[in-house]
C-alpha cells in the first residue's frame, strides 16, 4: 500500500488448502488494495493460514510466506474462504481461531462453502445465512438450527455474512464497503472495478446471466434511462415502453438477465439516490424522500433499514461527507 494503512480497519483473510482463489482475489480486489480515487486504501488487510505455505484449488499454484493464524486475534473482519471438501472435518486450531475471534466481537464474512466452516466453529446456530444452491440440503442436514436461504446473492446478518460464491463474492465485497463508507465511496469502487452498481443481496442466485451490456441486450439501453430517471414518478410500464417490450416479458428478462423485478431493481436506484443525498445534502428527510423518488419519508426509512439497518439520521450522521 502506498501509506501506512495500520489506522485502518483490519481484515484478515484466512487461507485454506484447496480454496477457490477467485473469491480471495475478489475480496483483495475491493477491500485491500490502494484506493486513490478514493483518498487511499479502505481497509488494511492481510492474510493468515495455519501453514504457511498453502496450495491453492486444484494444486494450480501456492501461496508462500502466510502469517499465521494469530493475526486472527487483533482482526476487526475475519474472512474465511471457501472449503473444496465440506465433509472432511476443519482442523480445530482453524475453528478455535474463528470462534475467538467472533467472541471478542471480530465481523465474520463466510464465502460460499466457508459457511460450514462457521457453522463447524458453532458461530451460526439461529443465524441467516446464504450458501452455494449446490451446497444448500448438506448444509441444512448438518444444521438444522442455521436458517439457510440459498435463493440470494447474499446475506447479511450484522456482524455474519455469507455470500453464495464466485461472481457473489464481489457483490458482497462492495456491500461491505457501502456498508463501511457509505454509497457514494460503494459507486466509486464499483465503477472502477467496471462491475454493476445494483445488484441487492436479495437478488437470487439462478441468474442465467450477468447484467446486460448495451451492445447484447436491449433491456441495457432502457436501465441506462430508467437509473438517470429513477428519481421521477416513473412505472414498470415506462421501463416496458423504452426498451420497447411488453411489460411482462420485461418481468420475464429482469427475472432472467437481473434476477429480480423491476420494481425490485427501480428501488434499490432510489435509495442508492437518497443515501448519496443524505450523505453530499443538508435536505430534510421528506426532501430527500421526494427528490430520490422513495416519496415519502416513512417509505425512505423503511426502504433504508432494509439495505443498511439505520435511520436516514443515524445513517447521515455516519457518512455525511
Amino acid at each position: 500500500m502506498s501509506q501506512d494503512s495500520s489506522h485502518l480497519h483490519s481484515v484478515v483473510a484466512l487461507v485454506d488448502e484447496g480454496s477457490n482463489p477467485f473469491e480471495l482475489a475478489c475480496l483483495t480486489e475491493v477491500l485491500g488494495i490502494d484506493r486513490p480515487e478514493v483518498g487511499g486504501p479502505l481497509y488494511n488487510l492481510q492474510m493468515c493460514a495455519r501453514e504457511s505455505k498453502v496450495s491453492m484449488r486444484q494444486r494450480f499454484f501456492a501461496m508462500t510466506d502466510i502469517a499465521g493464524l494469530s493475526m486472527l486475534d487483533q482482526a476487526d473482519t475475519v474472512i474465511v474462504p471457501n472449503r473444496p471438501n465440506t465433509a472432511v472435518p476443519h482442523h480445530r486450531e482453524v475453528l478455535d481461531a474463528i470462534a475467538h475471534a467472533h467472541d471478542r466481537g471480530a465481523r465474520m464474512i463466510g464465502m460460499c462453502s466457508g459457511a460450514f466452516t462457521l457453522a463447524e466453529a458453532g458461530i451460526l446456530d439461529g443465524r441467516r445465512v446464504t450458501v452455494h444452491w449446490q451446497w444448500a440440503e448438506e448444509f441444512r442436514a448438518r444444521y438444522p438450527r442455521v436458517r439457510v436461504d440459498d435463493a440470494v446473492l447474499f446475506v447479511d446478518d450484522g456482524d455474519i455474512l455469507t455470500s453464495a460464491g464466485s461472481a457473489a463474492a464481489l457483490d458482497l465485497a462492495l456491500h461491505v464497503v457501502r456498508r463501511d463508507h457509505g454509497a457514494e465511496v460503494g459507486s466509486i469502487v464499483a465503477r472502477r472495478l467496471v462491475f454493476p452498481g445494483h445488484r441487492p443481496g436479495g437478488q437470487r442466485q439462478f441468474i442465467e446471466r450477468p447484467l446486460p451490456k448495451e451492445t447484447e441486450s436491449p433491456l441495457a439501453a432502457a436501465l441506462v434511462w430508467a437509473e438517470h430517471q429513477a428519481t421521477n414518478p416513473i412505472t414498470v410500464a415506462d421501463i416496458a415502453a423504452r426498451a420497447a417490450m411488453s411489460p411482462a416479458t420485461l418481468h420475464r428478462r429482469f427475472r432472467n438477465e437481473l434476477g429480480c423485478t423491476p420494481n425490485q431493481w427501480l428501488t434499490a436506484v432510489r435509495v442508492e439516490h437518497a443515501r448519496r443525498l443524505l450523505e453530499q445534502t443538508d435536505l430534510a428527510v421528506d426532501q430527500v424522500a421526494h427528490q430520490s423518488g422513495l416519496g415519502t419519508a416513512a417509505n425512505l426509512r423503511e426502504r433504508l433499514a432494509i439495505q443498511t439497518g439505520l435511520t436516514p439520521t443515524a445513517y447521515r450522521r455516519a457518512f455525511a461527507v
